[in-house]
């Protein structure tokens, strides 16, 4: 959908395959941190677009870090910051954004085409042949795989994902707000969290509700430990007794971290975008946000191409999308997996790190600073300027 709407803003007539239904089921919250680099994009391509997912979404001032059941770190912003209309973050459902995207591609025309699995891609120097389930052919110029993990047209351009998985299983659940509640809306973090067993858990509010992230231990069977009657007692000991009725969703799953050996076709016409060239541990919201800027910058290579209309041009702009995108792609990697090892690692340094820093919090904040930064991973930018943060 950023894809389409990233062509339509620059002239460039769009259509999207969709393999699904368009009843299918899209339950729990999924990604809910939007960055303010990824509101500005959306708003970009589609005006009102991100300023209707600010107003939908949550800003919370808060963030509090806990190490064994001790505050390590607490700050509260004054105000969101960003720029304009547009705040560093807002916290919204996955679903939500997906409902104004829509939106959005209705206004704009562009149509997508449900229960259209892409079967075949064939690409040549003059565009793209591709065969969908629904037994019909297209043709293009260009075609941006934009399919998920599992992503077809990846494996019909003969691209590989390489990497590797997450030692630790993780639970993640949605609880439903409590509307006569005033619950603080902030982040809290809390290592070795006596309420869930010695685990570390996430809580983060979004529209609605509230995420909660558990992150299993050695020993843990993750599928015993996401059953109703095990979660209900998870959201009771770390929420309150009020909250453990209002589970809405829960799932446990494994990360990767892994990514595309090349993002684009041996032809320079077929773009791979979001998890078709990449897959990431969730540490500092960089999946969802840097899937949109890979459909962003496939745009523009796409319109540069098509406007210059040389194969020499095609190639070369096709060409320094797929350098600048794995670019930022090894960073994202490399710094959600940096993220990843400080969570679920027992290196004696690391743990010896940890306790250190919170038995100095109280009397240096940078202790606790570095508590609280440190699951997310680095907060620098990678070596491309456009980009931002992803």
């Amino acid at each position: 959908m950023s894809a389409a709407l990233a062509l339509h803003a620059r002239g460039i007539d769009a259509t999207i395959l969709e393999a699904e239904s368009a009843d299918r089921d899209r339950s729990g919250s999924r990604a809910i941190y939007v960055h303010g680099s990824t509101l500005r994009t959306l708003e970009r391509v589609h005006p009102g677009l991100g300023t209707d997912l600010v107003d939908e979404g949550r800003v919370w001032p808060t963030r509090r870090t806990l190490f064994r059941g001790a505050e390590v770190f607490s700050r509260t912003y004054d105000s969101p910051g960003g720029s304009g209309d547009i705040p560093h973050f807002t916290s919204v459902p996955q679903v939500v954004t997906e409902d104004y995207m829509h939106d959005a591609l209705d206004e704009a025309g562009i149509d997508i085409h449900w229960d259209a699995e892409v079967t075949t891609v064939e690409s040549s120097p003059d565009g793209v042949r591709v065969e969908t389930a629904d037994g019909r052919e297209r043709r293009g110029e260009f075609l941006i795989g934009a399919d998920g993990g599992g992503s077809t047209v990846r494996k019909e351009i003969g691209a590989n994902f390489e990497g590797d998985q997450s030692e630790n299983a993780f639970l993640i659940a949605d609880i439903e707000e409590i509307e006569d509640e005033q619950r603080e809306l902030e982040r809290v973090f809390h290592y070795d969290a006596p309420a869930a067993d010695g685990r570390n858990v996430l809580l983060v509010p979004f529209t609605g509700g509230w995420r909660l992230d558990i992150q299993c231990i050695e020993g843990d069977d993750p599928e015993e430990l996401s059953s109703e009657d095990q979660m209900r007692e998870f959201i009771r000991d770390i929420m309150g007794e009020r909250y453990e009725d209002n589970l809405q969703w829960v799932s446990s799953y494994y990360f990767l971290q892994v990514m595309a050996d090349t993002f684009i076709d041996d032809d320079r016409r077929v773009l791979l975008a979001g998890e078709a060239a990449h897959l990431l541990a969730p540490f500092g919201a960089r999946g969802m946000n840097s899937g949109i800027a890979d459909a962003d910058e496939a745009a523009s290579a796409i319109a540069a191409a098509i406007d210059a209309r040389t194969d020499a041009v095609v190639r070369d702009e096709v060409e320094l999308y797929a350098a600048r995108r794995e670019k930022a792609a090894e960073f994202n990697l490399n710094a959600a997996g940096q993220a990843l090892e400080y969570l679920q690692g027992e290196d004696p340094v690391t743990v010896l790190q940890k306790e250190a820093a919170a038995s100095l919090a109280d009397q240096f904040e940078t202790a606790g600073e570095w508590l609280d930064d440190a699951p997310y991973g680095p907060h620098g930018t990678p070596p491309i300027v456009s980009t931002g943060n992803y």
